[in-house]
Parts: C-alpha cells; sequence; structure tokens
C-alpha cells in the first residue's frame, strides 16, 4: 500500500508509525505542541520518501509481509507480477497468478488455486509457521486455507521471490537453494526454463493440464505430460482418452513433430537419465523476446510469441499439424498420409482387419500380417519419411550400432522393429519395438527410417530393389559369394514376375465378373457410366447395393425424411450393424443432375477432416442415384440460430466453436487438402451439427477444385444462394477462395445475431444484415448485433472480435479480404484485429410493393443489382 503526505498529516496516527526496509516505516514524532512546525515538515518529508520507496518493484517478501488482494510484487527485472486477479467477464471469483507485467491483457502463466478460486478480496498470501506459501481466506475471521506449497523441507527464515523468469520460489533466507518452486507445479503454460517431465528421484510429475475455458483458469480435460514406460514420449490426453502424441526424441527433435528444428528465437532439449526425463527450452538473442507453451482449452498444444508490431500473441507453431495427428487414427500397423484419399492404408505386407469397416472410413481395427512370422526365416523391410510407432512397449540403447541393433531384434522373436534412436552423425543407437506398431504417420519433410520385421516370403520386392541398385552402382563384387547370390535374386526376380503377371490377371477377371454381375442386377458401372474416376487420381467410392439402402430406410419410407434439398429428400437410415447413415436420393424432378452427383462424389470422397460431413459411399442402380453419409443427429446450423426455440440451445461458447469449426474445416479446402478446392456454396444450412454439435461442412455439388496455381476463375452460370454470394461472382462470375471467405462472413454475423442476411429488416433503416453490423460496428455498439439469447452466456471479447472478423470476411474488394488462415489464427489470437473497409452489397435498399395494394401479403423486392444468367437457391 502506497501512502501520501496528506494521508499523513490528515491521519491521527500513534506517536510512533513504523518503517522497515521490506515496506513498514517508522518515524518517531513527539506530540507536543511545541514541537508542531518541524514534527508537520518531518511527516511530509517521511511521507515522500515513503511514497518513492513503496513505488518501486519489491520482488521478494517473509512471514512478516504478507500479500494481500490488491497488492503486488514485481520481478526484478520488471518482466513478471504476483498478485490477485479475476478473469474476463468474472468480478467475483479471485485467483493468486503470475503474469506478464508490460504486456497488455494480462496473458497468465501460472495460477495457484485454479481449481479453489475465492469469492471475496478477503484473500491473503502468506508463509505459515512451517515454512511454507500459504493462501488464507478471512484472515481477520477465523482464516482457512486455500492453498499451499507444502513444502516437506521446512525453513527456519524463509523468504519467498519472484524470479524474472516467472518462477515464484521459497528459500531459505541467504541460500540461494529452492525449497519449492511454481515451475515445478504448472498450470497450463510452459516458459523458458522450466522443466516438463518427471524427477525420477522425488516422483515428481511436471505436466500441463488445460484452462477449462478462456476466462475460466480452473483445470480443464486436456494433459500433456511425459509417458516414461518404454523409451519417453509426451502424450496429450482428454481425460483418459489419447489425443496426441508427440513420438520418441530423435536427438534433433521429436519424431512426430518435423517443425521443431534450430530457429532463431529458443533452444530446446530433451533430457532422458537415471534421475530425470524432460523437456525444456531457452530464449535466445534479444532478451525482449517473449515467447511461451501453451496447452490451450481446444488441447491444442501451441507455441505463441508475443508481436510488438500486431501487439498480439502470434502461433508461432502448432504441435497437432492435420488430421493424421490424431492418435492411432489408423489403428495398429496402418499408416496415415494426410495427402492421399482415404488417409489411413496398410503397410506393405498388411491388410485391414475387418475390410468391412476399413471400407467404410474406419480405420480403429488397424491392420494384420498378409504371412504369419516365422522367427528363424524373417527379414526387415525399411520404411522412410515416417513419425516413428508409439514406444511404450520399446527398449533403448544409446551406444549401439544399427548393425548390432538388427541383429538384437533378429535374435528375438517378439520383436517387431528397430530404428536409431539418435539420427545426428548418421545415426547412433538402439530403439527396439516388442508390440504391434501403432500410430504411424507419413511425414513429407523429417520423417525417419524404421526396419519393420516381415516374413520372409514378404521381402521379394526389398531385393528386386536391391538388385537394381547393385546393377547401377556396380557394387555387386564386394561380397565373397555375390555370382551365386545373383543366381538367386534373378531366379527371385523371375518367380515374382510370375505372380505379378497372375495377380494382373486375377484382378482383370474379378473386375470384369462384378461388372458382368452389377448389369445382371439392372445396374450400371460406377466407373463406366458415371464416369466418375475422369483421372488416374480419382478415387473409386465404397458401393451400397439398393436392398440395403431400402432396408436401412424401411424402403425409402417418409418417415425417415430428415431433409430436403436441391439434389433432393434425404432419409435417415440404419444399417445391419446399427450404424445411423444420411441417404441423399436424387429426385427425377431435381434441377441438379448427373453433372452435381458426380461433382459431389468426385470432391467430398477424398477430403477427410473433422470438420466436413464424411461421405460412405454410393449407389448406382435401377435408375437411382443415391449418396451415404454420416448421419448428424442434430440437423443443420440454420435449424438452430434462425428458430426462436431451437437457438436458445445455442448459447455463445456453442457458437464460438461452430464459428472456429466452420474457418478451420475451410481452411482445410483451400489449403490442406489434396484438391485445393472452392465451395461456392456455404450457407448456415449447409452446416450439419454431430452429437457435440461440432460443426460439418456438406453439399459439394457446386465445389470446384484448383490447382495451386491458379487464384481465380469465372463462370457464364452463377449458382449458389442469395445472402452469402460475395459481389464479384454475384455480378462478373469471378470466383475464386475469396468469395469462400465472403459466406464465411455472412455466417459468422448469422450466428453472432441470430438473424438472416438475406430479408433481414429494421425498423430504423433499410440495410441488409451486412450494413446492420458496420453501423453498429462504426458506432461502437457492436453488442447490439448479439441474438438476445446469448447475452448471459457471452464473452464480450470474443464476441468483438468475431464481429471484427465477421466484417474483415464480407469487404467489397476481394483483395481485402484475408485469407482462411489468417481467419484460424485471429480467432486463436488476443491480438488487435485490422480495421475492416464498407462491406460489399452495403447501402440502403430500395423497396417497392408489388402486386395489388389490396392484397395482405406484398411483396418486397430488392433493386440493389440486377442479374441475368443466375440460377441462385
Amino acid at each position: 500500500m502506497v501512502y501520501s503526505a496528506v494521508d499523513f498529516m490528515d491521519s491521527k496516527l500513534p506517536l510512533d508509525l513504523f518503517f522497515s526496509p521490506h515496506g513498514h516505516h517508522r518515524i518517531l514524532v513527539s506530540n507536543s505542541s511545541s514541537m508542531g512546525c518541524w514534527a508537520h515538515a518531518l511527516f511530509f518529508c517521511s511521507s515522500v520518501f515513503l511514497a518513492i520507496t513503496q513505488s518501486r518493484a519489491v520482488d521478494t517478501f517473509n512471514s512478516s509481509q504478507p500479500i494481500a488482494d490488491g497488492d503486488t510484487i514485481v520481478s526484478a527485472g520488471d518482466t513478471f507480477v504476483l498478485g490477485f486477479f479475476s478473469p474476463r467477464n468474472s468480478s467475483t471469483n479471485r485467483y493468486l497468478g503470475i503474469w506478464y507485467r508490460n504486456i497488455p491483457g494480462q496473458a497468465v502463466v501460472w495460477v495457484a488455486n485454479r481449481d479453489n478460486p475465492i469469492n471475496d478480496s478477503t484473500g491473503l498470501l502468506t508463509i505459515n509457521s512451517q515454512g511454507n506459501l500459504a493462501l488464507l481466506l478471512n484472515p481477520n475471521n477465523g482464516s482457512s486455507s486455500v492453498w499451499s506449497s507444502n513444502s516437506s523441507s521446512p525453513a527456519r527464515n524463509p523468504v519467498a521471490q519472484l524470479l524474472d523468469s516467472g518462477n515464484l520460489v521459497l528459500r531459505e533466507a541467504g541460500d540461494d537453494n529452492f525449497l519449492w518452486q511454481s515451475f515445478d507445479h504448472p498450470s497450463d503454460t510452459l516458459l523458458a526454463g522450466m522443466k516438463l517431465g518427471l524427477d525420477k528421484r522425488t516422483g515428481l510429475d511436471r505436466y500441463l493440464t488445460s484452462s477449462k475455458a478462456a476466462d475460466d483458469p480452473s483445470s480443464g480435460s486436456f494433459t500433456y505430460r511425459i509417458d516414461p514406460r518404454g523409451y519417453p514420449e509426451f502424450i496429450q490426453s482428454e481425460g483418459s482418452t489419447e489425443r496426441y502424441r508427440t513420438g520418441p526424441w530423435n536427438g534433433l527433435r521429436f519424431s512426430g513433430t518435423p517443425y521443431l528444428r534450430a530457429n532463431p528465437i529458443y533452444r530446446f532439449q530433451f533430457v532422458v537419465s537415471d534421475q530425470e526425463i524432460y523437456y525444456s527450452y531457452l530464449l535466445l538473442g534479444n532478451t525482449s523476446t517473449v515467447s511461451r507453451l501453451v496447452l490451450n482449452q481446444n488441447g491444442i498444444i501451441q507455441r505463441l510469441t508475443w508481436s510488438g508490431d500486431t501487439q498480439g500473441w502470434v502461433i508461432y507453431v502448432t504441435a497437432q499439424m492435420d488430421f493424421c495427428d490424431r492418435y492411432a487414427l489408423c489403428g495398429a500397423y496402418g499408416s496415415c498420409n494426410i495427402r492421399s484419399s482415404p488417409v489411413c492404408n496398410c503397410l506393405r505386407g498388411f491388410v485391414p482387419k475387418a475390410p468391412n469397416e476399413w471400407n467404410l472410413v474406419n480405420w480403429s481395427n488397424g491392420c494384420v500380417r498378409q504371412t504369419a512370422l516365422n522367427c528363424s526365416a524373417d527379414g526387415f523391410v525399411k520404411y522412410s519419411g515416417i513419425k516413428l510407432p508409439e514406444t511404450r512397449r520399446s527398449s533403448f540403447n544409446v551406444s549401439m550400432s544399427l548393425d548390432e541393433c538388427r541383429g538384437n531384434c533378429l535374435r528375438s522373436c517378439n520383436c517387431t522393429a528397430y530404428a536409431n534412436l539418435d539420427i545426428r552423425d548418421r545415426g547412433s543407437g538402439c530403439l527396439l519395438w516388442f508390440s504391434e506398431l501403432i500410430d504411424i504417420r507419413e511425414l513429407e519433410d523429417s520423417g525417419q527410417d524404421i526396419y519393420i520385421r516381415m516374413a520372409a516370403s514378404e521381402i521379394v520386392s526389398c531385393f528386386i530393389f536391391w538388385m537394381i541398385h547393385v546393377e547401377a552402382t556396380g557394387d555387386s563384387e564386394t561380397n565373397s559369394g555375390s555370382s551365386m547370390r545373383k543366381e538367386i535374386i534373378i531366379l527371385i526376380v523371375v518367380l515374382s514376375t510370375g505372380l505379378v503377371l497372375i495377380g494382373l490377371a486375377l484382378i482383370f477377371f474379378l473386375r470384369s465378373f462384378r461388372q458382368k454381375k452389377q448389369r445382371e442386377l439392372g445396374g450400371v458401372d460406377l466407373e463406366e457410366s458415371t464416369n466418375l474416376s475422369t483421372n488416374k487420381d480419382d478415387l473409386e467410392l465404397p458401393l451400397f447395393d439398393m436392398p440395403t439402402i431400402a432396408l436401412a430406410t424401411n424402403s425409402f419410407s417418409l418417415s425417415n425424411v430428415v431433409g430436403e434439398g436441391g439434389f433432393g429428400p434425404v432419409y435417415k437410415g440404419v444399417l445391419k450393424d446399427g450404424q445411423e447413415i444420411a441417404v441423399k436420393r436424387l429426385s427425377k424432378e431435381s434441377k441438379q443432375g448427373l453433372g452435381e452427383f458426380k461433382n459431389e462424389a468426385k470432391h467430398i470422397a477424398k477430403l477427410q477432416h473433422r470438420n466436413l460431413v464424411k461421405l460412405l459411399g454410393c449407389c448406382i442402380q435401377e435408375e437411382e442415384m443415391i449418396l451415404i453419409y454420416e448421419f448428424m443427429p442434430n440437423k443443420s446450423l440454420d435449424y438452430f440460430i434462425f428458430n426462436e426455440k431451437q437457438s436458445t440451445l445455442l448459447d455463445w461458447p456453442a457458437r464460438y466453436q461452430i464459428i472456429n469449426g466452420i474457418a478451420r474445416g475451410l481452411l482445410y479446402l483451400h489449403q490442406d487438402s489434396r484438391l485445393r478446392i472452392i465451395h461456392r456454396d456455404l450457407k448456415a444450412g449447409n452446416i450439419l451439427l454431430d452429437f457435440e454439435m461440432n460443426p460439418k461442412i456438406s453439399d459439394f455439388g457446386l465445389a470446384r477444385s484448383f490447382s495451386e496455381s491458379d487464384s481465380k476463375t469465372n463462370t457464364r452460370k452463377v449458382v449458389g444462394t442469395y445472402g452469402y454470394m460475395s459481389p464479384e461472382y454475384a455480378i462478373d462470375g469471378i470466383y475464386s477462395v475469396k468469395s469462400d471467405v465472403f459466406s464465411f462472413g455472412v455466417m459468422v454475423l448469422e450466428i453472432i445475431s441470430g438473424k438472416r442476411n438475406r430479408g433481414f429488416s429494421h425498423p430504423d433503416h433499410q440495410l441488409n444484415l451486412l450494413g446492420h453490423a458496420w453501423k453498429l460496428y462504426q458506432e461502437g455498439r457492436y453488442e447490439e448485433l448479439m441474438d438476445k439469447t446469448v447475452r448471459n452466456s457471452c464473452d464480450l471479447d470474443q464476441v468483438s472480435r468475431s464481429v471484427n472478423i465477421g466484417l474483415l470476411c464480407v469487404q467489397r474488394s476481394p483483395e481485402d479480404r484475408p485469407t482462411m488462415s489468417s481467419v484460424v489464427l485471429m480467432l486463436s489470437c488476443e491480438g488487435e484485429l485490422p480495421q475492416p473497409k464498407e462491406p460489399g452489397f452495403y447501402g440502403e435498399r430500395d423497396f417497392v410493393e408489388v402486386g395489388n395494394s389490396s392484397t395482405s401479403n406484398n411483396v418486397r423486392c430488392s433493386a440493389d443489382y440486377s442479374l441475368t444468367e443466375i440460377e441462385a437457391r
């Protein structure tokens, strides 16, 4: 607390006022009237000295100097602050925490009582008689302990200090050894110098736990911690369910984190010893660089770096890169490749364990060997460029060579694979697996080599490759007995060539038989009649027969209809195994025909993302064209946000999650998918919601794929939905990824307001929803745009940010709109956003009444623009 001279002169203080170097002041003063003048002068000078002294940063306190709510201590370098705080949108809950002092927004890096908040301002941090830090509640009225450091080593003269690293430490006065430190008990943030991992000597396990929400620091459901079994690696879990793993450390980085490499911002290390297993990093270069590793409330592991230019946190790197980082997505002996479709494939020499489920894109059962192992006659197949499999049932040796490693694995019948432990300097060390190989993915950059045990008959192709290499390099005479080996290899080549020819003949026979059976059933061949496979990269869809679909939908009963679109009716169905499906049946009266059926099947079959609806297969028989999807029980987004009753079921956190999910799905389409797709018909009705209200983009009948070099194209026939089309597309037929960005912006404003852009009306003006949002934004009244049903659950900062992002996306010029990668970044950061310009289709609308004036149901027509060749929905 800081006093002024007036406080001293006006107060009725006792004769002596205590002042110590630690913040309490003592000045002896006589209360004799003869000493009044100089006494007042003394009071004044002492008070000024007191104020100056107290304004300096103090980083230490002891048992006689508790910290009350409202007081803070600051690290010596003026970097971190320790004190009490309340999260945004909560004025009652008080927490003791540490945050950056000179960065706006109070970025909290550690919280003491995250699961036990104080409901008033009576909290007091002190050092108790046992020499522990203790957070007390109502210290003047029967105090109770809210949190304690619980140090096992009592101190005679304990002192607490906030270091400039952000570490709160407890030590003996005059001794640099720590009795306790906050770095040993992380919240959701890893700072430079912290150790994340296990101390084997004490059993201390340092791990990150996510916050429940952006404005709720209590413990969430996600953790990120070391798994010490076998060769250690980090696992990110949701409750008891594992979601992501880093892969083992290879001397340079974790096997599954190719982006983790030497950089100018930080240097990292991973230590595995008899005493400790931990990861840590140190900041490099300019000491003003601010960077932290955070496990956010959604379970995403991100490195954030403070940007002075944008005055916000920038995502430097994210651990979970894409869909293939989902733990064990492809099951045992399955490999995930984000650029293939489907993303999961069995390793060479393995086949799906459950073929039917595999064809329905359920890969959890993984793959099994085509040929069983025979311990005495096995060999190894080399796989390159991968994330090494899970290492829980593994062993390692840091000094063994790769040849010695191979020998050890070959001698143990239970050994399934081996690899170098350290990939530096041509490789060293040995890592052995003794179980099924789980959670493998292919990496384009910085992947590793692994040698997988295979039956002798499965490694013929490897001998062929070796022979080609020998003939090309002239190294065939380097080993004794090479001529005999050459004869053996020639024999193998002849036999394998024969097997290949037999296999090709069998495939040709089966294909002909399949096409013949389809014609006998009255159907047509998918590839020949619909020409879905227009080039070699296209993928054939799993085929369902008509009796199966009819049985699942109760013969297309009207009671099973769950929706209707331009394509035709959508039925709910249940397969024999109990799986619920959505059956999209092309109507004979539909304006969409074979072309759009082919287009949707071709595009969505190649897409795999958690925010895109999953196409399970199709059926083309008896003049029927049917697409089969995963079933979405919560219908579409427009069913909720535009319905006064249903909208109450979507609070603000759910809406913000939906906005984020749509953004990530759209980013995948534009940037990360194999085809680079423009959807062209994004709208609330084409966003489906699963059991957990996660959004999934659907209806790809109008989608178009782009090459990497294309930026935009045009069409004579504009198709889409009024209210969502961008100006350049609706008027000139020009479409690009920025057209989808415009549609996304419209949806964001609709989700916030619960109002449709098309048909929006307001008593004070004739603007559409975009114009109304722009007007409120300019006047600083963005909160008036919110749907009244979410006002009690909203985060005003998130709402403001979402309105800003929505308006950025609907700007008139495509060049002014952000890319979806920028949108995702803006949604996940807290930095300052660019200022939007005037939106497209902005301006007062001219309405005229059409029809007889006596008609009670007059039609209002907008005269904003005139279009000729347009097919809108």
